[in-house]
């Protein structure tokens, strides 16, 4: 079992690397194509011609694309990032602790959807039917089709402005106390939370009504095996690989597509970073900030990948 886990570690290993670099070389080719010029933005209207050129040739920008490409790849390899023109700093002290902002909204409102989805999809497929069954579906329904936009929009209004209990908007770090920290988070957790749920309840109630209908579960119950340990052993377990699917490509959605909440309520994090970098025509951010990305979505697959073998024997 560990030998045969081990390999489809490496083969899905080497695929994420083979992955991770055609995005790269993708994303790198077409942000060059984006109108507009780095130096010139960064220095302004007033720049002479001598000053564009001393940054152009300072940052590299004078090469020939795939010479930029490949320099920044080498440069990954080192273990430096490259330069940021607008920061002028090295990009990886700009990404780092963005990263950690997005994951700091992301992975609180992935668990709450984890845990509520599954429970109230589990609790919706038990009750099929019946009013239990009726309310989850419902407002698993709504969760789908609301945008996210619309219900940061309404819970700031509501919290925020007509009960004032909650920060509309801004970031504050956990050095700055743990209780202000998770109040500016709650709002954010909640709006980006609510859509995941509403999907990880529609995909657990799907599989467990899949499971329910099976014979061994019949047999269990003909045993008088108790209900939890039917639930718990015979059916999510075997429910369990569709969830996780969904789980994998979720986590990684989540961070990609946090640039809206982070927008909405003013946080500074990895998507409110790049859409200000290519409003500023930094494209070494941009590249590296989806590098960051594709690294993280790619663990995301691995992970999944390596709970399918844990769960179900056949997939090794």
């Amino acid at each position: 079992m560990r030998n045969k886990i081990l390999k489809m570690i490496g083969r899905r290993i080497v695929q994420s690397c083979i992955t991770i670099f055609l995005v790269t070389l993708i994303v790198f080719m077409l942000i060059q194509m984006v109108p507009g010029d780095a130096v010139t933005n960064f220095l302004g209207a007033s720049a002479t011609e001598e000053q564009i050129a001393y940054y152009t040739q300072l940052y590299g920008y004078d090469q020939p694309v795939i010479v930029q490409y490949f320099k920044w790849i080498s440069g990954l390899f080192h273990g430096t990032m490259g330069l940021s023109i607008s920061y002028q700093r090295e990009i990886s002290e700009v990404i780092f602790p963005r990263f950690l902002t997005t994951l700091s909204v992301v992975i609180p409102a992935f668990i709450i959807a984890v845990v509520a989805g599954i429970l109230l999809g589990i609790a919706a497929a038990q009750n099929r039917g019946k009013w239990i069954d009726t309310i989850v579906s419902f407002f698993a329904n709504i969760g789908v089709s609301m945008p996210v936009f619309w219900l940061g929009i309404v819970l700031m209004l509501v919290f925020g402005l007509q009960l004032g209990i909650l920060p509309t908007s801004g970031y504050t770090g956990i050095s700055n106390g743990a209780g202000e920290w998770i109040q500016h988070l709650i709002l954010p957790v909640l709006t980006l939370s609510a859509g995941v749920v509403a999907q990880f309840m529609r995909q657990t109630r799907s599989s467990m009504l899949e499971v329910i209908r099976q014979d061994y579960v019949t047999t269990a119950k003909a045993k008088g095996v108790d209900k939890k340990t039917i639930i718990a052993k015979h059916q999510l377990r075997n429910a369990l690989i569709p969830i996780v699917t969904v789980m994998g490509n979720r986590l990684g959605g989540m961070v990609g597509g946090t640039v809206l909440i982070e927008s909405l309520f003013v946080i500074p994090g990895l998507g409110n970073l790049m859409i200000t970098s290519i409003n500023s025509r930094d494209y070494m951010v941009v590249a590296n900030g989806v590098l960051v990305i594709a690294v993280f979505v790619a663990l995301c697959n691995l992970i999944v990948d390596i709970l399918y073998g844990i769960i179900d024997p056949r997939t090794r």
